[in-house]
């Protein structure tokens, strides 16, 4: 009986499982349209395909999220997400793998599961991939093919019933894709068809206010925020829409309602993330009245925030608003304290730490601590990104305390050189040991905290080579809790960077308090020695092992009293040691006191003129005649001194301008105070027009005129603005006096003394663009295009250089067809040049010189240089005519690529073509000859006949020929008549 039922049983579960098989077999194709294919494709798809790749796509949302930082500094977006600005090309790696997974799941539910038969497609879940696989493309960034499959959707499965998640997610790939006004009435027609006020209803106001925001329509998109905010079963979604409504409504002015809106995320508590309590604080506390506001509340609410700890991770932000708060108080020591406090968390926010940075810089700027300021200015500028527009106002407000930073330093260290160098000897000694003394106090408490913080590392070191745990191995891992987090072997309360994990801590190397331990009980024993062979031995002296630690068993048994005396000299400990180190020549003291002076007075003009700090120039101006200055500054720093006292202290500037008028009255500066019209004479005698007028000699070529004013004008504008204009007026006249070296010199004393003014950039530029070129030109370098001759001439009222002058004038004025003319150019201080300009070849110039010296009526005796005009320009741009006399090898210019030659065979010259070389060479004989003799009366009208044809064959460039340009790089950058309009 029992062995017939398990024969029936094995028959049953055989037939059972055959039939089974033939199901699944049947219903595994996707071309038949039966109800058991298409329930299996469904429930296979949607449980098994789409299943993984949902769970991937919420991997990768989640991540996302979690990578997302908001910016609270502008308005928040709708969505939680970042869109790069790098475009992806179509091989790219993806950037998250979830997506990946997620865009492959579906991809595979629509290739293998797809049942499309007869133009329908049969499996209820393909809308469903095709959703999957545009969010999965959406996330990943690439917008296009995202909507392409969210266009498949609608057009292939109107009737589904996620067609208004698709539509949803669509029109936020065209806002993505900035197709803002289509997303809009695609949206409203949305919101008509939902029937049923849900999430999605939520979700789609949301999208719709998004698209208003990006239009700018921001009434728009407070009343469909507030239907999202209601409709959102979301709580972190609720909290979001509040927040931006709270902005929104501040963009638009009405401070009550986004107070409001605040106060609406702040009540909901734990249910809101605490980034939006926290920030929604913040905003409240921005429309605070410092005036009327209730401060005493206002500090207790920031104090109860300051201590909860739930707010440590935003300590930052609190911190950064209780700074602000005391800083509108103009309470400076509260606002700094709780500015550095935030500094100190080293916050994540870079825009955070910039306006920490700012803030504190504003401060010490109000309180004219320019130095500090300007240091506080460089770290927020390392914060801010250089491309917005407050960095940039902050680069320039930071680039006009240059000055100020400078000569601040120059004046306070050479003030306490002098002091120190007019104390007697005794006084001197009896500074340094006092200073010696707080030394060697600083120095024992610096050694005794390193030594207890080796001792600590010591033992935790040994502790961590017995793999002790960590105290709480439950909460090591709570990145909240910095205590429960550190690391075992790290003492408490020290910040050294990156912590090893536990597995890894065991290893004496990775450890890098035990390293660092290991590495100052190395030096104290050793010293520093050399990474090479034998490093134990000293001073390259052989020695063995047992010989070293001979020698230190005699170190370590020696008197302690012996050790001490041997600490106690080490200089620095002693005041011959700093003594050394003062100037003891006159001349270095005399040097010292000019530099000091010269800062003082800088610094009164810029505290006047720039920063408009009036008694703090005043107080520069005083102190520096105080200090029995040079006469140059004395003074312009009494004019400027009673500038500043008209303004500050009307008695002072009578007395001052008495003081003035009665010492120097002959000075421009007691004529502008004795003149009835004071404004009149001053415009008459400003350095602008002063400038202009010598501006106008140089481009006369009146150099030695301005070399001589510029320098006396130099002194007597000293520490003006307009002194930089005459620095490099004065470079480029000693460039075409004395040679390129001296103008390079003079450019470079322009460039770093006047680094921020207009002439010293351009000096900088012509420093690093124009004198490499002129130094690069070599004679010969470029083919000759016109010559000229040169006569040296040292005194052009000398009878004989008039003679001279007077010849080359008639010879000029003879050569009608040539249109030869003549100048007197500038060589050096003691030279000058007589040139010939307009000599079109070198046997011409040679022919014209044999003329100049044979001729009846020249016989010029003087010695002459041909030469061609590219070499001349050099020679005077370089002050080297020597070597130009020099014998040389010729260089001849690069020739042209030449075009291929195709060889032919020669033919012989018949008859013809040596009639016409004959004629030719009988023309070329006649010109010679002609140039040779000086044009007669005879020749006048054949010299009127070939004149046009003459013109003709003449190069362009020959055509009004007149004495050379000067070379451009010896001009002033820019004319008076443009410096004049600046104020």
């Amino acid at each position: 009986m029992n062995k017939n039922a398990l024969k029936l049983k094995t028959s049953l579960l055989k037939y059972f499982s055959l039939i089974v098989f033939i199901v699944l077999m049947i219903a595994c194709s996707t071309k038949k349209d039966k109800w058991v294919n298409r329930e299996f494709q469904a429930l296979n798809t949607k449980y098994n395909v789409l299943y993984h790749g949902n769970v991937a796509l919420e991997k990768g949302v989640e991540e996302l999220k979690l990578q997302y930082k908001d910016n609270f500094w502008e308005r928040l977006p709708i969505e939680r997400m970042t869109v790069s600005k790098e475009n992806r090309m179509p091989g790219d790696a993806k950037k998250n793998a979830n997506f990946e997974r997620a865009e492959e799941k579906a991809t595979k539910a629509i290739q293998k599961r797809s049942m499309n038969i007869e133009g329908k497609e049969r499996n209820p879940q393909m809308d469903e991939a095709h959703l999957l696989l545009g969010k999965a493309r959406y996330y990943d960034q690439r917008f296009v093919p995202a909507l392409e499959a969210f266009n498949y959707v609608l057009y292939k499965y109107p009737e589904s019933d996620k067609i208004y998640e698709v539509k949803i997610w669509r029109e936020k790939t065209n806002m993505r894709m900035e197709n803002d006004a289509l997303a809009v009435t695609n949206l409203r027609r949305l919101l008509k068809e939902i029937k049923f006020k849900d999430q999605i209803f939520a979700d789609a106001n949301a999208t719709l206010a998004q698209a208003f925001l990006n239009l700018q329509e921001k009434d728009s998109a407070v009343a469909k925020l507030r239907l999202a905010t209601k409709f959102t079963k979301s709580d972190e979604e609720k909290a979001r829409y509040r927040f931006i409504l709270g902005q929104v409504f501040d963009d638009l002015g009405q401070k009550d309602s986004s107070f409001v809106a605040y106060q609406s995320v702040i009540d909901m508590k734990r249910k809101s993330p605490r980034r939006y309590v926290i920030q929604a604080h913040i905003q409240q506390a921005k429309q605070f009245n410092y005036k009327t506001g209730d401060t005493l509340a206002f500090v207790e609410k920031y104090k109860e925030l300051l201590e909860d700890r739930e707010n440590r991770p935003y300590l930052d932000f609190i911190n950064h608003q209780v700074a602000l708060f005391y800083d509108g108080q103009n309470n400076d020591n509260q606002a700094k304290k709780y500015y550095n406090a935030s500094l100190k968390l080293k916050s994540e926010d870079q825009y955070l730490g910039a306006s920490n940075y700012r803030n504190l810089a504003d401060i010490y700027f109000d309180n004219a601590k320019y130095p500090t300021a300007g240091k506080y200015y460089d770290s927020t500028l390392v914060k801010l990104d250089p491309r917005t527009r407050e960095h940039k106002f902050i680069k320039k407000k930071r680039e006009n305390l240059e000055d100020v930073i400078k000569y601040e330093a120059i004046a306070q260290k050479n003030d306490s050189i002098l002091n120190l160098v007019a104390l007697s000897e005794n006084g001197r000694r009896q500074y340094f040991e006092d200073y010696i003394a707080k030394l060697k106090i600083a120095d024992e408490k610096a050694t005794a905290e390193e030594k207890k913080r080796q001792e600590i590392a010591e033992r935790l070191g040994n502790s961590s080579g017995n793999n002790v745990a960590p105290r709480d191995s439950k909460n090591s891992n709570n990145p909240g809790n910095k205590e429960e987090s550190r690391s075992p072997i790290a003492p408490p309360d020290q910040n050294l960077g990156p912590r090893p994990t536990n597995a890894s801590a065991t290893f004496y190397f990775y450890n890098p308090t035990t390293v660092a331990y290991g590495k100052n009980e190395f030096r104290k024993k050793w010293g520093q020695r050399a990474l090479q062979d034998n490093w134990r031995l000293s001073a390259g002296q052989s020695k063995t092992v047992e010989e070293v630690e001979d020698e230190e068993a005699v170190a370590d048994n020696k008197d302690p009293n012996q050790k001490e005396t041997e600490k106690a000299i080490e200089p620095k400990y002693t005041p011959e040691f700093y003594i050394s180190q003062l100037p003891k020549e006159q001349k270095e003291i005399d040097e010292l006191v000019k530099d000091r002076n010269f800062a003082y007075y800088q610094l009164g003009l810029i505290y006047k003129e720039k920063f408009k700090e009036y008694q703090l120039a005043a107080n520069k101006l005083e102190q520096l005649l105080k200090n029995n200055p040079e006469e140059r500054l004395v003074l312009p720093s009494m004019y400027h001194l009673y500038k500043i006292y008209e303004i500050i202290d009307k008695s002072k500037a009578l007395a001052m301008k008495d003081q003035i008028i009665s010492k120097y009255p002959e000075s421009r500066y007691a004529q502008i105070l004795n003149s009835s019209n004071p404004s009149e004479t001053a415009l008459s005698q400003s350095p602008e027009v002063i400038y202009k007028n010598l501006y106008a000699k140089y481009e006369q070529g009146d150099l030695f005129t301005v070399l001589e004013e510029s320098e006396a004008l130099i002194d007597q504008f000293t520490g003006e603005e307009i002194v930089s204009k005459f620095e490099l007026l004065k470079a480029h006249t000693v460039g075409k006096l004395k040679g390129l070296e001296e103008y390079k010199k003079a450019l470079n004393f322009v460039a770093l003394n006047y680094p921020n003014s207009s002439e010293g950039k351009d000096a900088e530029q012509l420093l690093a663009k124009s004198i490499p070129y002129l130094e690069k030109l070599r004679f010969d370098g470029e083919p000759a295009k016109n010559w000229n001759i040169i006569y040296k001439i040292t005194n052009i009222d000398d009878p004989k250089t008039k003679v001279l002058i007077d010849k080359i004038k008639k010879f000029t004025a003879e050569r009608t067809a040539q249109k030869l003319t003549y100048s007197v150019d500038i060589y050096t201080m003691d030279e000058k040049f007589l040139v010939i300009h307009g000599i079109p070849s070198e046997i011409n110039a040679n022919d014209i010189n044999t003329i100049l010296k044979d001729y009846k009526d020249y016989k010029i005796t003087e010695p002459s240089i041909v030469i061609s005009s590219e070499n001349y320009k050099i020679v005077q741009i370089k002050k080297n005519l020597e070597e130009y006399l020099k014998p040389r090898p010729k260089i001849e210019p690069a020739p042209a690529t030449p075009e291929p030659v195709v060889p032919v065979e020669e033919e012989k010259p018949n008859n013809k073509d040596k009639a016409k070389e004959r004629a030719k060479a009988r023309e070329r004989q006649k010109e010679e000859q002609g140039s040779m003799r000086p044009p007669s009366s005879e020749d006048e009208n054949e010299d009127d006949k070939t004149k046009q044809k003459e013109e003709n064959k003449r190069p362009s460039q020959l055509k009004n020929q007149s004495q050379p340009k000067q070379t451009p790089y010896l001009q002033p950058s820019s004319k008076p008549q443009e410096e004049t309009k600046k104020p």
